[in-house]
């Protein structure tokens, strides 16, 4: 075993046993190049990276290889989940270098951290136009020994480039009407109408851009903003991106039709996703949004928490295909003759027309992905729902994929806020309390008593990461979205000391500008800042959404002022790369709704009357209202200050800009009052 054996990611754990000599990022690393005069080989990737399996099998666990890595090398393994900041860095360069990027990411670098040379996957023989991992060393180590100044002034260049790029950002106006226009229509012109979603393949699941979406027509009324989230959440929730049997998404559709999937399921793309068919609910009443909300929701309760109460990061594309192959998609797909020997040969039959199974197949060696196609045909509810139980029943026998159990911060937000919605809109106090327990865990393992967050931890034990700026935003994020849920304050207050933390740390004091590690966080080659989405919210419009509903919770014009500060780049982005800034957008549309305010006030919890009113309120499609529950002369929530009940009845207080409307006991005024 290397020195990774004593790591909790447990990416780093599944190479504690490579024949290379792992370190993990460490000063110590570093030093070793130093003192030994070899240059640093950083590998870096993640659990569930079905190509960085690959890489490992083809290289790292070939004792040839590895001897000429521990030789020439000092050979460095980082999570990105659970270093993104140093992947940030070093995929910038990944990037400016190659004109691409992805994982397994391979980058050479000197001992103070300059990198030289760049790459991804390289194959174990030249293939491609690609070079060989063994000529790419065998290249590198060569340079350092006789080019040794012609490295070292490429890296210098490098780095200077690196920690000289600065965000251009001053004041900036807010985003307006105008920006909102500019980025509908350039979604629109990106917009696949055969197939829902943007581009095309690969194609990702567009979770921040769908919530724009939803608020936009919640605030304008925009038909053509509801109709491209509804289709394309359709055409997702019948492909192959999701999982007909067990609920839940895949990362991405290989193709345009959202057929073949790469089987890794992520806990943030469920989050997302989750909150997103949970709020088309609220705003159409559709039933299939209904159904893939709770399937999802139960999906990641079942599947991915963990035995602490958190939620862990992701199960793996691959898994074992019954013959000791490692294969993608084994777990998940299903030839016809595997439907026979489950089903018989009538319900088989009936399944494949249902679920699209073909004999020629729709994934590899005439497996096909379950799917719903669109079709005429009408099947019979409780004979489909029979057969989708015996096939869940018999793949649960199968050779399950691995499960990277780390528990990320910032994810745990994104499915705290999901879980606690989703179990309020459906009444399902069970999906509340497993956001409860989520919340709990983080509250005893990722907060110190500084209100400073760990980005993980692992089997009860936290990591030795120093949250970003995306754990303080989506942790904040969750902790008010289980306030409203609840009604208890103290989730309100627990997300208050986060957004401290962001606004004196993470925050520059004269633009507003964020930045993704903290002021005192270990400095690297560069200070990474990001404000546009990837496979999450970016920390920035993460926190920015974070800032103002606090604001409106408090009435903080503090809060208020750095949110508005932070939502400046969206004005930007937006009409250039709106795919890009949807949760920027998502915000700036809770921004120029005001948001809305809203203080529900009942003789108690349990009263039945109370309790419908506060549902009305959660319900209702204002882009970003907070809603606050607790019984007159509460100190819970400062919006139920001077709160009354009227006449002995709940009342609800609707405010925004600093205008209250008259407080109703009727839910159905106060539905159309929360109704955009």
């Amino acid at each position: 075993m290397n020195r990774l054996a004593r790591e909790t990611s447990p990416y780093l754990l599944q190479h504690a046993d490579n024949p290379v000599d792992w370190w993990p990022w460490s000063a110590e690393a570093f030093e070793e190049a130093r003192r030994s005069d070899r240059p640093v080989l950083l590998s870096v990737g993640y659990s569930s990276c079905h190509w960085c399996h690959v890489m490992a099998r083809e290289s790292f666990e070939d004792e040839t290889t590895a001897a000429f890595m521990n030789e020439h090398f000092v050979n460095v393994k980082v999570d990105r989940e659970e270093r993104p900041d140093v992947d940030a860095v070093y995929m910038e360069a990944v990037q400016a270098a190659t004109g691409q990027g992805g994982w397994p990411m391979t980058v050479f670098l000197t001992a103070d951290g300059e990198p030289f040379y760049f790459g991804t996957y390289f194959p174990p023989r030249p293939r491609h136009g690609m070079p060989s991992f063994r000529q790419v060393l065998e290249g590198v180590a060569q340079a350092w020994r006789e080019r040794r100044a012609e490295v070292a002034d490429v890296a210098g260049r490098i780095a200077r480039d690196l920690g000289e790029r600065h965000l251009a950002y001053g004041d900036s106006e807010l985003p307006g009407e105008r920006e909102m226009a500019q980025a509908l229509l350039g979604l629109t012109r990106e917009y696949d109408p055969q197939r829902g979603g943007f581009g095309g393949a690969p194609k990702f699941p567009p979770s921040m851009v769908l919530e724009f979406l939803l608020r936009h027509h919640a605030r304008t009324g925009s038909e053509g903003a509801l109709q491209m989230a509804q289709d394309t959440c359709e055409r997702m929730a019948r492909g192959g991106i999701y999982d007909q049997l067990g609920g839940g998404f895949a990362r991405y559709s290989v193709d345009r039709d959202w057929v073949v999937p790469h089987f890794e399921k992520m806990l943030y793309d469920n989050a997302l996703l989750c909150r997103v068919y949970a709020h088309l609910w609220r705003a159409t009443g559709s039933e299939l949004a209904r159904r893939v909300a709770l399937e999802t929701a139960d999906f990641m309760v079942r599947e991915l928490r963990t035995a602490e109460g958190g939620f862990a990061s992701a199960l793996d594309a691959d898994s074992d295909d019954g013959s000791g192959r490692h294969v993608e998609g084994a777990y998940y797909v299903w030839t016809p003759q595997q439907l026979r020997e489950v089903l018989g040969e009538a319900d088989a039959e009936l399944a494949a027309r249902h679920f699209g199974v073909t004999e020629e197949g729709t994934f590899e060696q005439g497996a096909s992905v379950l799917q719903l196609p669109l079709r005429d045909e009408v099947f019979d509810a409780d004979r489909i729902e029979s057969v989708r139980r015996r096939l869940r029943a018999a793949r649960s026998r199968r050779p399950a994929p691995a499960r990277d159990d780390k528990v990320v911060a910032a994810w745990n937000g994104l499915a705290i806020a999901a879980l606690a919605e989703t179990g309020a809109y459906f009444d399902r106090p069970d999906l509340v309390e497993a956001a409860t327990g989520a919340a709990d865990l983080l509250l005893r393992l990722h907060l110190d008593e500084h209100a400073r967050l760990t980005r993980t931890s692992r089997d009860g034990r936290p990591g030795g990461t120093a949250g970003v700026l995306e754990d303080y935003g989506d942790v904040a994020e969750g902790f008010l979205a289980l306030a409203s849920v609840t009604g208890e304050g103290a989730w309100l207050d627990l997300a208050g000391l986060l957004l401290e933390q962001v606004l004196t740390r993470f925050t520059d004091p004269d633009t507003g500008a964020l930045y993704d590690t903290a002021a005192d966080a270990e400095r690297l080659i560069r200070r990474p800042q990001d404000p546009t989405d990837n496979a999450a919210p970016s920390g920035w419009t993460a926190t920015a959404g974070a800032l103002l509903g606090y604001a409106a919770h408090t009435g903080s014009e503090r809060h208020r002022a750095a949110a508005e500060r932070a939502l400046g780049i969206v004005r930007a982005l937006a009409p250039r790369v709106p795919r890009y800034v949807g949760w920027g957008l998502a915000v700036a549309e809770a921004l120029l709704d005001g948001p809305r305010e809203v203080a529900v006030v009942g003789p108690a919890p349990e009263d039945p009357a109370t309790r419908e009113m506060h549902r009305t309120a959660l319900l209702g499609t204002a882009p970003g209202a907070v809603v606050a529950v607790g019984a007159p002369g509460s100190d819970e929530f400062p919006l139920l200050s001077d709160r009354s009940l009227i006449g002995g009845a709940p009342a609800a207080y609707v405010c925004r800009n600093f205008t209250c409307d008259a407080p109703t006991t009727d839910p159905e005024r106060l539905r159309a009052a929360l109704s955009g």
